[in-house]
Parts: structure tokens; C-alpha cells; sequence
């Protein structure tokens, strides 16, 4: 006989195992019903956690077929972290409104800190955050965002872009070009003026800003976020914070100069308010908002994310008028028949043009620039019967919200009619979400609606978009390219003048 089995069949050493055992079982039970228990999900392997069951390019399909299984709401094992993934509007509306201060934070991403370290519009968060936010849309607004001045900034890039693409002469030039006219208006914001095309301070801003959105793609920068040990492997992270430090010397410059010309009337950009904010702020010995950090970070994100979501759709508008002429045509004859050939379009115009509004809807609502941008809980939390640990990573999946089965007629599909009532009058939707919703959405969202509705409509009262030879609409693929965001393919097109 084994010498430890005397030990284990004494009744004293029995009876004190039984009761430690219901202790715990106690214990356990009274720590369930006090916090309840996370959504279900699949069950995790070692190390790699659920990562196997992803696509780590499209995460959003992913998370919706996953959803068939576990509900709108699940708990996903990133690596070693848990996170929960909400998918569909009805669990995206009800996190990100009802319950929006419980999930307004965004979680530690390993890259995103090495960029900004907790600091600026996009990354920050508590009373940082907020005051950034607040100061940010109020500059903003000072700026003109979203009334008649901006409004002249925009049809005044416009007329530099139909000339620029017109100077192609019919002749094939790439969709990335389309890029150039709404950076400048970000630009113009941010610093005052805009650029010259071929400026070269601002051909290089260009290749950063594509080289750091494209890297933010890379399946092995998504692999360091997951596990940031393996940095010394990979390679993605260290080009990303090479060029971003590339496009830290380019705004310093403008700050630098900004300082030395600085009156309180002649705030003209961005750059300009924040520091001379920092000089009033500086002077009573407070560092927050405005401490130089922060003001770098904040004109960082902005000359990044401020640009690339709105210049990516403008190429997918594009690309959607070389894939379905008929579309094309019918959206130019409703724009000839309110502006005729030479007037430029006015956003007040988009009340007149049901059709080509429903178009540009449409491109936002298919292309879905922007899959998810992760939240983190900031309380313990109790969702739909779940419990959500504080500062549990959370992904809104906006994707399943503009594809939503139970939202959209045809979600898969292309179609402007989902923006359309049976009379051809333009309807708004609950659940178009491309600029996020709640207190954490889209900052410059006006903005962008504006843009993209003064250049789509400016370039079609003007051109006609085709495929470039030999291509026919059927060749064009809608799958993406890996970025930040969800970029068309690299084609490109042919502007030929309306007649």
C-alpha cells in the first residue's frame, strides 16, 4: 500500500477536505452572483487564444460569422488578452449610447503608446481626453468646420483638383490621387494654408501618412500588438515610428514658426490656437492639454486619421462609378439637372440631389472604411445580463452595423436604394454608422460630409470615371487592401471630360 493512503483515508483529513472543498465551492458561487459571469465565446487554445479562428486582414468578417455562433455579444481571447466584441447595431447602439460613459476609453494598444503615450484627440483618456476633445471641436468650429468658411476652403480645392484631373487628359492615372484634395483641407486647418500639389513638404507628408496607414495593415504589426515581447523579431512597429518621427521634424518646423509669429489676432490654424493656449496656460504653470506632448500628439493624429478616412472613400466613390457606369449616369443627369455644367455644387444642394446623396451613403455604408475602434470599459460593468470586468478591451464591430442583416435589404450588395424611399426621397438611417457613434465618434465627422459631397459631385458634373484600357468593369475587384483602413485596390482610371 502507498504510504499516503493511510493519510488519505483518515476521517479527520476526509471531512476537513469535504468542507474546504464547500468553502470554495461557496466562495465561488457568492463571487459569481456578485459579479457575474463573461459572454460567452470560444474556447481559447494555449497562447494563441482564439487568434486561430480569425482573419487577421478582415477581422470584422470574422467577428459577424462568430457572432452566428456565440450571440451580438462574446467574449474573444486576443492572444492572452480577453476581449469582448459587440456586433451588430442594436449591441453597438446600446454600448456606445446608452451605456457610453461605461465604455468611453481605449485600451492600451502597444503601438499606439509608443506613438503618443497616452497623449492626444484619438489616444488619451479621463479629464485628458476630454479637455482635448473639448478644445479640439471648439478650434474647429472658430476654424470654420462646418459652415460657409470652410465651405469656400473646400470649393476652392476643388477647382485645383478638377484641374489636376484634368490634366490627365483622359489618360490613366492612379486613385491614390484622389487623396491629395482633402488631406490639403485637413492641412489647411491645421496649419493655415494649403499646399501646392507638387509642394514637396507636402508630397512627402502624403508617402508618410500611406506608408504608416499601410503598415498599421500588416499582419505582423497586428501580431506585435498581441504580443509585444516578439518586437525584437518584427519588423512593421520600427518603420511605423521611423516615419511617424519623420512626421514629428515636419510639424515641429510649423510649430517652431508658429511661436515666433504668434498674436492673439492672428490665430489662423490649429497649430496657431494650441500654442498660443500653451503661452497664456504656461504663464499660470499648468501643463496639460497644452503641454508640448500633448500638442504634438494631437496635430499628429489629426494629420494622420484626419486624412486618411475621408481621401480612402473618395477613392472608393470613385472606384464604385468605374464598377456600375449606369449608377455613374444617373447620378451625373440628376447633378446636370440642379447645377447644370458650370455652377459648383453647394452642400445646401444635397437636399435637391436625393440620389447622388444616396450614392455617397452608400460608398461609406459599403466600403466601411474603419472596422472597429477598440473602447475599454472604465467601470465594472453589467451588459445585457453579462459581466465586463473594468478596463476590459471592448470592439464595436461598425462593420456589422452597416452590413446588419436585420438593417439593410441587400447588405452585401452595392445599392443606393437602401438610402431611398419608394418615391426616390432620401432617407437617413439609424444604423449608418462609419464615424462611430456616442461621445467618442468621428470629431471632424461634418466636416468629412461636407468634403465628400462637394468633390464626389464637383468631379462628376465634370467627368465621367472608366476603367483604364483593356480593364472592364467586371475585372474590378471590391476586396481590399491591407491599411489602417479598408483601401481599394490600387487601380486606376480614366477621367474623361462630360460633354
Amino acid at each position: 500500500m502507498a504510504p499516503w493512503i493511510p493519510f488519505l483515508l483518515n476521517p479527520t483529513i476526509i471531512f476537513s477536505l469535504i468542507l474546504l472543498l464547500l468553502l470554495a465551492s461557496l466562495f465561488l458561487s457568492n463571487l459569481d452572483k456578485s459579479s457575474g459571469r463573461m459572454p460567452p465565446g470560444p474556447t481559447p487554445l494555449p497562447i494563441i487564444g482564439n487568434l486561430h479562428l480569425i482573419n487577421i486582414k478582415r477581422q470584422d468578417v470574422s467577428f459577424m460569422k462568430l457572432s452566428k455562433t456565440y450571440g451580438p455579444v462574446f467574449t474573444f481571447h486576443l492572444g492572452l488578452q480577453k476581449i469582448v466584441v459587440l456586433v451588430g447595431y442594436e449591441a453597438v447602439k446600446e454600448a456606445l449610447l446608452s451605456k457610453g460613459n461605461e465604455f468611453i476609453d481605449r485600451p492600451p494598444i502597444p503601438i499606439f503608446s509608443q506613438i503618443q503615450h497616452g497623449n492626444g484627440v484619438f489616444f488619451s483618456v479621463g479629464d485628458l481626453w476630454k479637455d482635448t476633445r473639448r478644445f479640439t471641436l471648439t478650434m474647429m468650429r472658430d476654424l470654420g468646420m462646418g459652415n460657409s468658411l470652410i465651405e469656400g476652403k473646400i470649393l476652392e480645392e476643388l477647382n485645383f483638383l478638377i484641374e489636376r484631373v484634368g490634366s490627365f487628359k483622359g489618360e490613366p492615372f492612379p486613385l491614390k490621387t484622389f487623396s491629395e484634395a482633402p488631406t490639403n483641407i485637413t492641412f489647411t486647418i491645421l496649419f493655415g494654408d494649403r499646399f501646392d500639389y507638387a509642394d514637396p513638404t507636402f508630397t512627402t507628408l502624403l508617402r508618410l501618412i500611406y506608408d504608416v496607414m499601410s503598415l498599421l495593415g500588416d499582419p505582423a504589426l497586428h501580431l506585435y500588438n498581441v504580443y509585444p515581447f516578439l518586437g525584437f523579431l518584427l519588423k512593421p512597429h520600427k518603420a511605423i515610428l521611423k516615419r511617424v518621427e519623420e512626421t514629428q521634424v515636419i510639424i515641429e518646423k510649423y510649430m517652431q514658426a508658429s511661436k515666433e509669429t504668434l498674436s492673439r489676432n492672428q490665430l489662423q490654424s490649429y497649430i496657431d490656437t494650441m500654442l498660443f493656449k500653451q503661452q497664456q496656460e504656461g504663464a499660470n504653470g499648468k501643463k496639460n492639454v497644452f503641454d508640448n506632448r500633448n500638442v504634438m500628439a494631437s496635430v499628429l493624429d489629426l494629420v494622420m486619421a484626419g486624412t486618411e478616412t475621408t481621401a480612402t472613400t473618395l477613392q472608393w466613390t470613385i472606384l464604385m462609378m468605374m464598377k456600375y457606369p449606369e449608377i455613374q449616369r444617373k447620378a451625373q443627369q440628376e447633378i446636370q439637372g440642379v447645377l447644370g455644367s458650370e455652377r459648383l455644387p453647394l452642400y445646401e444642394d444635397r437636399k435637391r440631389m436625393p440620389f447622388t446623396n444616396a450614392v455617397i451613403h452608400e460608398v461609406q455604408r459599403f466600403a466601411s472604411i474603419v472596422q472597429h475602434f477598440p473602447r475599454c470599459t472604465t467601470v465594472d460593468t453589467h451588459f445585457r445580463g453579462y459581466f465586463i470586468p473594468k478596463g476590459t478591451p471592448v470592439f464595436p464591430s461598425l462593420t456589422s452595423s452597416l452590413y446588419d442583416e436585420t438593417q439593410w435589404e441587400t447588405p452585401n450588395r452595392f445599392n443606393p436604394n437602401h438610402f431611398l424611399d419608394a418615391e426616390g426621397n432620401f432617407v437617413k438611417k439609424e444604423a449608418f454608422l462609419p464615424f462611430s457613434i456616442g461621445r467618442r465618434n468621428c470629431l471632424g465627422e461634418n466636416l468629412a460630409r461636407m468634403e465628400l459631397f462637394i468633390f464626389a459631385v464637383g468631379l462628376l458634373q465634370r467627368f465621367t470615371f472608366q476603367a483604364s484600357p483593356g480593364m472592364r468593369e467586371e475585372d474590378l475587384q471590391l476586396t481590399t487592401e491591407p491599411a489602417f483602413t479598408r483601401r481599394p485596390h490600387s487601380y486606376s482610371t480614366c477621367a474623361v471630360p462630360v460633354n
